[in-house]
């Protein structure tokens, strides 16, 4: 019998296996739940069947619950759109049936997914199988049942690791915490299960409905000291995230009242989080990301990526031995090429430091530390790239230098050869002049530390082949990178919308606004670190030079602060030399210096634009939003120009590159639920007072006049526009 993507054929064991089906991961839906119940009801009736097996088809039991169900929901504002299982499926059908219902999971059993299998009466695992709870980072909580199990099977100090931190844990650990009762290879899943299954029926092995257990919360007073703790921890954790609260106090309720008390609290917890914007925020960005690897014209037509097992990284300094680290983890070889050995051997021993810190911080084992550090190799010349699949450039922002590593990589390697670089800045066709194979040119922006930081930016000129593109991009998902696709222009995609956001603070500072005040409010925004402590760690040469290149390409909305310069020839460059906007010492947190005002006061002389030589007086939340409002309007410009496929994906670089809050969604995202109207007015009124820096452009304008969402498709670029 097969419905709803489910399927129950009964053995001559008299166990009833119920496979789901619903490829690639089987993903659970309202269908899928409807036949589950169907025919377990049925499986109940028959005189036939003694047990029943839950198992997923293809080796996977599921992958969890449909995300974009969720989305739909809080578009529709229908909170109907969501199954509701948790009682009339999970408890009244599977825990409390009066045959025994074993759980047979494999693969990622995620969410939704490991909450069925706990209503069940037993698991059974294969080895390696994942086994995670990530609600929290969709912005909700468990909704069937959760937060009230997992506690009952494992305790309360490892389920609040799981649950609070999105913690995945293998099958094997989940078989030491009671998660999982018995752990078998993939070929013997199915068997063991249904033995045991039967096994409980004639009471062999425990039938255990794991919301009545409660042998393992401890005492009342153990429970209370253990989730009193957590809700300290997470007021400092998870600022703006009340997800993680609730999800303490759903679980303390459970713990108070009972099993199916906390199973009815969970479930109206969870209706109520959904609707919140922090749950819109985090499963747009989840959806978004997604996203990035559609790519008209590149992987939609039945084009095959090609191997690329051997790259060259070109400089061996912080982002070169960042990339080769990367890929070298990526089982990828590499050639990490150097001007002399003596820095190579810095470039070589950076990358044995990037391994060592992952080793120490358990993201690697020793083993696989050393397997990838194998895979590097030092040189000074090009005479071994005609072995090379790819060629990444990482040196410093210097056209001329980069000009001649482009002609001098092109000439050394094969013609299959990808030309890329790692400028986060610079025209690519400026940098490619030079060379020939204007079609192997692409631009592979990684963000520093690059073997940390997930994204990568592909950056295409008008002549990049598909091909080129379709082959970086499984790079990317070779070592764990996130791919956003983007045009070519000075600043690409990312850094060009982000350029403002630095600038206008700086203008704020020049218009009497306190430097640490706007670096403590950016930070209660949602940033990790506001703009002035970013470039104390970044240094002040990176935003000087970055500067000069922007304002050359976008002069009439470029303000060139004073500050820098003279931050720089007071000697002070930041973390570097633990002189900045921060005093830096060892063992301690950056605390504001005092000594910069006086240097800040002659900035703002210099500057002379605050107006009647008087500083400003603006509200907290002003603050925050003429610092953000510009990097909404260059992004404004970026969609109108097409240098993005899709709004979406400023949102996941606005977050992955620039540590924009993911759970307000990123940088377009967040406009939208402000309104293009609000930003528009202020920043047309901040541009009478201010200057030009603050202008709307006409994308902005446009779209707030006719009600139009920034995040909506541009029906034609200004790019295409300007052509015609």
């Amino acid at each position: 019998m097969k419905q709803g993507g489910v399927t129950m054929e009964v053995g001559n064991d008299a166990v009833a296996i119920l496979t789901i089906s619903n490829p690639p991961v089987n993903v659970l839906s309202a269908a899928i739940f409807d036949t589950l119940k169907e025919l377990l009801t049925e499986a109940m009736r028959r005189d036939d069947v003694k047990a029943v097996v839950i198992i997923g088809n293809g080796g996977k039991f599921s992958g969890g619950f449909d995300v974009n169900i969720f989305e739909r929901a809080q578009k529709a504002g229908d909170i109907s759109i969501i199954p509701d299982v948790s009682v009339e499926l999970f408890v009244n059908v599977i825990e409390d049936a009066k045959k025994p219902v074993v759980a047979a999971i494999e693969g990622p059993v995620l969410g939704g997914a490991l909450e069925l299998a706990m209503s069940c009466h037993a698991r059974i695992a294969a080895t390696k199988t994942q086994l995670c709870l990530p609600e929290l980072n969709l912005g909700v909580i468990p909704g069937s049942g959760g937060t009230t199990r997992l506690p009952r099977l494992i305790g309360l100090p490892k389920a609040l690791e799981m649950l609070l931190l999105s913690r995945s844990i293998t099958s094997e650990e989940g078989n030491k915490l009671g998660l999982v009762d018995a752990v078998v290879p993939s070929e013997e899943l199915l068997k063991v299960s249904r033995q045991w299954a039967l096994d409980i029926t004639v009471r062999r092995k425990p039938w255990i409905r794991s919301l009545h257990r409660t042998d393992k919360l401890g005492s009342l007073f153990e429970a209370f000291t253990v989730i009193k703790k957590a809700k300290q921890q997470v007021k400092l954790t998870a600022k703006n995230m009340p997800q993680h609260q609730a999800c303490l106090d759903v679980i303390e309720e459970g713990v108070i009242y009972g099993g199916y008390h906390g199973i009815l609290k969970e479930l109206k917890v969870f209706k109520e989080l959904v609707f919140q914007e922090t749950s819109k925020g985090l499963v747009h960005a989840f959806l978004s990301q997604r996203a990035t690897t559609k790519v008209p014209i590149v992987n939609d037509i039945g084009r095959k990526p090609r191997p690329v097992k051997k790259v060259a990284v070109i400089g061996g300094g912080l982002m070169g031995s960042g990339i080769a680290t990367a890929l070298i983890l990526g089982d990828i070889s590499v050639l990490l090429k150097e001007i002399n050995s003596e820095y190579l051997l810095k470039g070589i021993k950076t990358v044995e430091a990037n391994i060592r810190g992952l080793v120490s911080r358990k993201e690697l084992t020793d083993d696989k530390a050393e397997k990838a550090l194998m895979r590097l190799k030092g040189v000074v010349d090009y005479s071994e790239f005609k072995y090379v699949d790819m060629a990444i450039e990482a040196v410093n922002e210097n056209i001329a230098l980069k000009q001649k590593i482009f002609a001098d990589t092109e000439r050394a390697c094969p013609p299959h050869c990808i030309l890329a670089s790692n400028t986060s800045t610079i025209d690519l066709n400026i940098v490619g002049e030079k060379t020939k194979s204007k079609d192997r040119i692409v631009g592979a922006h990684f963000f520093s530390p690059a073997h940390i930081m997930p994204l990568l930016e592909i950056v295409r000129t008008e002549k990049t082949s598909p091909q080129v593109i379709l082959d970086l991009m499984t790079v990317a998902k070779t070592i764990h990178k996130v791919p956003i696709v983007v045009e070519n222009c000075t600043g690409f995609a990312i850094n060009r919308t982000f350029f403002p956001y630095s600038q206008s603070a700086h203008l704020l500072v020049n218009l009497g606004i306190d430097v640490f005040r706007i670096d403590r409010l950016i930070r209660n925004f949602g940033f990790p670190i506001g703009p002035f402590q970013l470039q104390d760690l970044a240094g002040y040469g990176v935003a000087v030079a970055t500067t000069k290149q922007f304002s050359l390409s976008y002069p009439d909305r470029t303000f060139e602060s004073p500050l820098l310069n003279l931050l720089i020839q007071n000697g002070r460059n930041g973390k570097c030399n633990g002189k900045g906007y921060y005093v830096y010492e060892k063992g301690s947190k950056p605390k504001p210096d005092s000594s910069v005002l006086p240097i800040i006061d002659e900035s703002r002389r210099l500057a002379n634009v605050m107006p009647g030589g008087k500083p400003i007086s603006v509200t907290d939340e002003e603050i925050v939003e003429m610092v953000l409002f510009p990097v909404v309007n260059e992004a404004c410009r970026v969609l109108d120009d097409g240098i993005v496929i899709r709004a979406s994906d400023l949102d996941v670089a606005s977050v992955l590159g620039m540590s924009f809050p993911s759970y307000r969604g990123g940088i377009i995202f967040w406009a939208d639920t402000i309104g293009a109207d609000h930003v528009y007015t202020s920043l047309d009124k901040w541009s009478k007072l201010y200057g030009n820096f603050f202008r709307p452009s006409r994308f902005l304008e446009e779209r707030a006049k006719r009600g139009i969402p920034l995040s909506a498709p541009v029906s034609m670029p200004s790019r295409a526009r300007a052509s015609l």
